[in-house]
Parts: structure tokens; sequence; C-alpha cells
């Protein structure tokens, strides 16, 4: 496989490692990824990295592979085998060592992808070492004249249930029944383990592990992943649904009705439930998250802190103000307790500790969570997004109370309405997230500014 910068740009992200098995990512190619990471993590006190992957069919391979890679730069490799992202990261903090997970997430069968971090579950981005591993890999990983590490097993699955359990107060869950959609990913895995001793009745679809995805894209952020869980609470009359996505680090929740209960709210539960543990806490929510989380943090006496969307920003915000938790708008919800790391799972244990301490339905149970309507993101497909953002801001001048630029433009309106554009980094789309009082407003908002961003109003 040539190895040209373009190439390697085109695989090494802004926050991992992803790509067509192949096509973009081998075997050669994985090995040099882990030769290059253990230099970058070598250091007097790290002598091993511990290594998991997940269910596609080309994980074991590229795994062992990048192990053969680490072992040659003299490093030693502790393999946890099947894991998903949050076990990896379980064995990161409790081993305190580097460590990797072989995952593309939701991407297609096709693809596979390495999720790196630092000993404790610190993230590795661009500018904290992908950068380096990708000039290394266009130039030649420079080779080791010391004697290689040594490959060894451990399973960690049971630690990490138990850890998980112990971190949440379930003694009260007892006869909750919960509807569970893995989608043929990593929670066909950790479900089970985490479950199978709690007093809990489990009605599980597509847990078998299966790479080809062969019921649905394990990514319940698209709303058509989540039509199977939703028909299936329907049908088995569970009192709430789980749906994780493809490495089970996001869960989705469905209340009783079958309805999708907004990953704001879930983040405004878990809030409080932390806020009571620790008073005065912060706690950190990214910029399109409803602005309902910041005010009832604001309101339980703790500090809420806003950030840019994606994990890097929230997890450098969680290290730097001690926050005791964070959540953002796609389900991703990281905990103090938990290494600063996110885990979906530890947030679905915390909504099933809700549901099991009250005499409510779950529908009911969140709606003090709810008091905003929002659109979700909606994508649109734009030639140059930053001329179709300022078109935006002109024709609202004037109704703006005000603006804020920290991602993208955040216009605030009045009676508590505000929107985000934001730009992708990697494709030519403007997004959008709309939040207001009302689904009147929402969609009356949503239509005039997507009018504009498509051009449809000139």
């Amino acid at each position: 496989m040539a190895r040209t910068a373009e190439s390697v740009d085109a695989v090494i992200k802004a926050y991992d490692v992803r790509g067509v098995v192949g096509e973009q990512i081998d075997a050669d190619f994985v090995r040099d990824v882990g030769a290059s990471f253990a230099r970058l993590v070598r250091e007097k006190s790290v002598t091993q990295v511990v290594i998991g992957h997940d269910m596609r069919a080309s994980s074991p391979e590229l795994s062992r592979a990048f192990a053969d890679g680490v072992a040659s730069q003299g490093l030693d490799v502790v393999h946890i085998g099947l894991a998903s992202t949050d076990q990896l990261y379980f064995a990161s903090g409790v081993l305190d060592c580097p460590g990797a997970v072989f995952t593309a997430s939701h991407n297609p069968a096709e693809y596979n992808g390495i999720k790196l971090c630092r000993a404790g579950a610190k993230p590795v981005g661009q500018d904290t070492g992908l950068g380096t591993i990708k000039a290394e890999l266009v130039d030649g990983v420079p080779e080791y004249d010391g004697q290689p590490g040594s490959v060894s097993d451990r399973d960690v699955l049971v630690e990490y249930a138990t850890f998980v359990r112990d971190l949440v107060d379930l003694s009260q869950v007892s006869g909750v029944k919960i509807a569970v959609d893995a989608g043929n990913g990593m929670g066909g895995h950790t479900v089970p383990a985490v479950f199978d001793s709690l007093p809990v009745t489990i009605y599980p679809l597509y847990f078998e592990l299966d790479g080809t995805f062969p019921n649905h894209e394990a990514n319940p952020l698209d709303p058509k992943n989540l039509v199977d869980l939703q028909n299936f609470v329907r049908e088995t009359g569970a009192d709430i649904g789980l749906a994780f996505d493809g490495d089970a680090d996001r869960c989705f929740v469905v209340d009783e009705l079958g309805n999708p209960v907004s990953p704001s709210a879930v983040t405004g539960l878990v809030a409080e439930r932390e806020l009571a543990k620790e008073p005065g806490a912060s706690v950190i929510y990214n910029l399109i998250t409803s602005h309902a989380v910041p005010e009832l943090v604001t309101r339980l006496g703790g500090t809420p802190v806003r950030t840019r969307v994606g994990h890097s920003f929230i997890k450098q915000q969680m290290a730097e103000t001690g926050a005791v938790f964070g959540g953002e708008h796609s389900a991703h919800y990281y905990f103090r307790d938990f290494w600063g790391a996110d885990s979906g799972m530890l947030a679905a244990l915390h909504v099933l500790a809700a549901l099991g301490a009250t005499d409510r339905p779950l529908s009911e149970l969140m709606k003090s969570y709810e008091s905003y309507s929002a659109s979700g993101e909606i994508n649109s497909t734009v030639d140059d997004a930053t001329e179709r953002t300022n078109a935006v801001l002109v024709a609202f001048a004037d109704r703006t109370v005000s603006v804020d630029r920290l991602d993208g433009v955040t216009i605030d309106l009045a009676d508590g309405a505000w929107f985000n554009l934001r730009a992708s980094n990697t494709e030519p789309l403007l997004r959008l997230n709309v939040e207001a009082r009302t689904s009147e407003d929402v969609d009356a908002l949503t239509s005039e500014i997507l009018g504009i961003v498509r051009g449809q109003l000139e």
C-alpha cells in the first residue's frame, strides 16, 4: 500500500484512525501505527499497552498486527479481546496504561479503525499525538534496537461490569423491564455481563455479534435505526428501551410509549443525580445541547460549563474543570468517576436507577427535563458555508439578541429560541440545530433558515 501524505491524511482523522479495509488500511499499515503509537507513549512509567477490538471480521487480524507493532518497539501488550470502547477505556484506567480499540463504530462493514488513548483513558487527537503518528507513517517509523515486548491475554469483562454497576445505586431497579437493541454490535457483548446479575428483565434484540450489521446500521442517532426498538418496546410492554451504537460507547433511550428520549433530557437527568452526590460541582454541556441543561444545573446550584461539539473538547474541559459529568446531543456521556471518559452503559444505568426509584413511567419522568422543542441536527450540502451563514446572519439581524462564535455561529432570539449553524470539517455540509419553546416555533424557524441556506428564498 502506497504511503503518501494524502493517503495517510484520508485515514488518520482528527480524533481517530478510520478507513476501508484492504483499500485504505491493512495489517502492514496498522502494524506501523502500532509501532509509532508505542514510540509516542513510551516513557519510563509506560511499560505496556492494552488492546481490544470489536466484532468486525477484520478486527482480530488488525488488532494482532497493531500488537506486533507495539511489541516491536519494546512495550508489552495486554490483549483483552472483544471489547466495547468504554470497556477499553476501563482497562486503560485500571491498568493505568495507554490503549487502543479496533472499531469503526457505526460505519459500514467494510470499514475499520482505531481509537487511541493514553494512560487513564486520556484521548489522543490530532494535536496530542495523531499528527506525530501521521508524519512517521509517511517518513517511515524508526526501528527500535532493544528487546521486543511480550503479548499476553487478559479478560476484563467481569471487572468492567462490576465497576460500572458499583458506580450507580441500583437498589431500586427490581422488576424493571428493559428492551435492548444492540444493533449486532458490542452491546451484545457488554449488556449481558452488566445486567444479568440485576433483578430486571431483558428483552434482547439483535444481540448476535455481526460486523455486517444485517438488521440495520448500528447508528441510533439516525431515527430510522431506532424504529425496530420503538416497535419492540411496544410489543414487549417494556418500561424502557436502550439502543447502543456499534462500539457501544453511546446509548439512546426510548420511553415506554416507544418515543425517543432526547439525549439532552438524559444529560439533565444524569446531571441532577450527580449534583445530588456532589452539590456545586461543574457539569459540561456542548453548545447544541438544550438550554434546559444549563438552566437545570444552575437551578440546582451547580456550575454549567459550555464547550464546543466533540469528545476531545468535552474531555479537555472535564480535566481542566474537574467536572463531575458531561453530556452531548449525540448521546456521548462523560463521567469523572470513569476517568473523564464516555460510557453509554453508565448513562443507561443512571436512567434505570432513576426509573426504578419512581412510580411514574419514563415518559412522565422525563417531562421535567424537556422544557424546549428541538429540530435535531439537519445537514445541508452547500458550496460556500461561510457565505450561506452570513446570509442567515443578515436575514435575522433585526431579531438577533446575541451572536456567539464558539463553534460556528449560535444566534439567540427572543423567547428562549436559538439556533446554531456549523460547517462540517470534512464534508461540504452546513449543520443546523434549532430550539424553541414549541414545536410550531421550531418548525417555522427551521423552514425559514433552511430556505436561506439552500437558496430557496433568493
